[in-house]
């Protein structure tokens, strides 16, 4: 009798179609439109908890070569549903050929297949050719990080331990100020994602290991164990650097970023911020006059 268990490209693509209010879609569709895009993916917390409210998540996969070489280009965009609803978006755009090396772990950069070994939705493709380049992407971000969680991880333990592991390292490397445990909240408010899918990864990677009562032991040699923390640790070491600049070139090309301030600033304080032309072409040297009402009206609604 055939096994019954998915392969981990089946799955992937069975979760790539979740199901998506219909004005996101209708979101994403726009934002591909606009972009000439060849793809759009859905991520974080809305796609999780199926919510309108806050800031939606894409990434714009375009055609082509990779144009800009500190990437992801990313901007904010603000829209109504077709019923009034207000829609927010931070929206991050770079070429899928990229997408997919930086995916497959070819290049230095860590946030790629970080993130996308995380859920996410495949909400719109320009044709099957594109949607079967983006699942295969998927697929490889599952492999480079099942890759890694049994280098870091212990010889033998649960997925949970591995995932942990994981996380925990690459949270370290990069430039963010994340509250320690972090790792565990991804793993907790994400379980059903993560049940299952690192014997699935590994196999695919071609990684072999067995599962005995929930434990996974991966038949990793130590030289295959050192070749992958040599690779882990020349990105490590340069998380850090890449993120800061991303960071920095992100200061002056964020697309919307007064906008996107400013509903910040009135969502966690209450402080309306009237975006100015000069806010909206400078949010930079706008800031410090921002910063200035925002201690006057923390002053006067103190209490």
């Amino acid at each position: 009798m055939a096994s019954q268990t998915p392969t981990l490209h089946q799955r992937i693509e069975a979760r790539a179609n979740a199901a998506i209010d219909p004005a996101v879609a209708e979101f994403a569709r726009s934002l591909a439109d606009d972009a000439g895009a060849k793809a759009v993916l859905f991520y974080g917390s809305n796609l999780r908890t199926g919510s309108l409210e806050g800031v939606l998540d894409f990434y714009i996969l375009l055609p082509g070569e990779q144009r800009e070489r500190i990437w992801p280009r990313v901007s904010y965009q603000e829209r109504e549903a077709a019923d009034g609803t207000p829609l927010r978006a931070k929206i991050a755009t770079m070429a899928l050929s990229t997408f997919a090396k930086a995916a497959s772990g070819e290049l230095l950069d860590t946030t790629i297949w970080a993130r996308f070994v995380q859920p996410s939705a495949l909400i719109w493709a320009a044709d099957d050719t594109a949607r079967g380049q983006v699942i295969e992407a998927i697929a490889c971000a599952a492999q480079t990080a099942a890759r890694l969680t049994v280098a870091l991880g212990p010889p033998s333990g649960t997925a949970e331990e591995y995932w942990r592991a994981l996380f925990r390292a690459t949270y370290k490397a990069e430039f963010r100020v994340e509250k320690a445990g972090r790792e565990n909240d991804i793993l907790s408010v994400n379980a059903e994602h993560f049940d299952g899918l690192l014997p699935l990864a590994l196999t695919a990677a071609g990684i072999a290991h067995t599962v005995t009562n929930g434990r996974i032991t991966p038949a990793l040699t130590q030289r295959e164990r050192s070749h992958i923390l040599k690779w882990w640790k020349r990105r490590a070491k340069l998380g850090k650097p890449l993120n800061f600049t991303r960071l920095i070139k992100a200061s002056t090309t964020f697309e919307g970023a007064a906008r996107y301030a400013a509903w910040k600033v009135e969502r966690h304080t209450g402080m309306s911020v009237e975006v100015t032309p000069f806010r909206e072409k400078h949010p930079l040297l706008a800031a410090p006059s921002v910063l200035w009402q925002l201690r006057k009206h923390r002053r006067t609604h103190k209490g």
